[in-house]
């Protein structure tokens, strides 16, 4: 997994919460961890990205840890990235941000 970059959606400075905990998980994988939130700016020691635009290069794996109703605003900026995974984590999912993932050439897993 080393040099595979991963953008978490929703990654938090809190320790307790399932987007920082994903961070800590990938990073002990060896992936590249590109935590993405407008509200923090570094998260386990690496910097943080308002958005998914702001990333800078290629990303592997979108894993997305925000509501359904804020994700699906996100799914074109997602889509314009053009990764090559986007995982939608349990609270994020929706019937409808499912679907306009699928719209947008997104396989949601």
């Amino acid at each position: 997994m080393a040099g595979r970059v991963v953008a978490v959606v929703g990654a938090s400075s809190d320790r307790r919460k399932f987007g920082n905990r994903a961070v800590r998980a990938f990073l002990r994988q060896g992936y590249d961890v590109k935590p993405v939130n407008p509200n923090e700016t570094s998260i386990e020691g690496l910097p943080v990205y308002p958005t998914i635009a702001d990333v800078p290069g290629p990303i592997d794996i979108v894993s997305i840890y925000v509501p359904a109703s804020i994700g699906i605003g996100l799914l074109e900026a997602i889509a314009a990235r053009q990764p090559g995974e986007v995982w939608i984590n349990p609270g994020a999912e929706s019937p409808a941000l499912e679907a306009r993932a699928r719209a947008l050439g997104l396989s949601p897993i």
